[in-house]
């Protein structure tokens, strides 16, 4: 099985044939529990979700904000380990055939191996990787591997990139482009920001790759904001802070699949 780089460009390309952002969910794997997360994945694309990054839980996760530090610790203590990734987007994208990425930092691909990594993934299915400390000029071997098997790669591009810098990280990309709204860490926001949309410009017109922005939306008026100008709508610590806040597992189930629901009108309304 080869990954399914094509279909994650084919699901953003449907979302804009249909005149709207595509709804991208992110859930860390092994939270609450390796079976848990695989529900919780599965909940959110049965609410609306179109993407889902499925993170790789990290003992440092410098870019994560206090929600989704907390879920990765929770994931950590219950011994979460790289096959519990996989069989996440295994089973995700078995059950739903839509894409599923994986979110990482590099330093657990670098120890695992890349040609390792990138074959699980592909085997499981799984869309590509989205790598948020990976400098481009240190990405060609990682590049390699993703593109012999068919996996999408995601850099993050932030408000205090300069558009020289834009330029060369767009090009090195593929999938889409994830525009991170504002400086700081992932959560959730009151506003979403001008910066987002200026940022959004200025990728645009380095690529031709989908733009989507992440960290900050959490509700469906913010999905609705930014929909009306990026092609894909990131939501994150949202999610995971629903089944961090749920009295049971069955409550936080039915928390998140509505929450994608709520968002994914919230994409329609832009």
């Amino acid at each position: 099985m080869s990954g399914k780089g094509q279909l994650l460009s084919d699901t953003l390309a449907a979302a804009r044939s249909e005149n709207r952002a595509a709804l991208i969910a992110y859930l860390p794997a092994g939270f609450p529990t390796v079976d848990g997360g695989i529900e919780a994945v599965r909940a959110v694309f049965d609410g609306g979700a179109d993407v889902v990054e499925v993170g790789l839980p990290h003992s440092d996760p410098v870019l994560d904000g206090p929600v989704i530090q907390t879920a990765d610790d929770i994931a950590l203590r219950g011994g979460v380990r790289i096959a519990d990734v996989m069989r996440t987007v295994r089973e995700a994208h078995e059950a739903t055939g839509k894409p599923v990425l994986v979110m990482t930092y590099w330093n657990p691909i670098d120890r695992y191996g890349i040609e390792r990594f990138t074959t699980e993934l592909a085997e499981a299915g799984g869309a590509g990787c989205i790598l948020p400390d990976l400098p481009v000029e240190e990405s060609a071997v990682w590049r390699e591997h993703a593109e012999k098997h068919g996996l999408a790669t995601v850099f993050v591009v932030a408000p205090s990139s300069r558009d020289e810098r834009l330029a060369k990280i767009t090009a090195a990309g593929s999938g889409f482009v994830y525009a991170a709204s504002l400086m700081g860490v992932t959560g959730t926001r009151e506003s979403v920001g001008e910066q987002a949309h200026d940022l959004v410009r200025r990728t645009r017109s380095t690529t031709d790759l989908p733009v989507c922005v992440g960290l900050g939306v959490s509700n469906a008026e913010q999905a609705a904001e930014v929909a009306g100008f990026a092609d894909g709508v990131i939501v994150g610590s949202a999610f995971v802070k629903r089944l961090l806040d749920a009295e049971d597992h069955e409550t936080g189930i039915a928390a998140v699949r509505a929450l994608a629901g709520e968002l994914a009108d919230g994409v329609r309304k832009r």
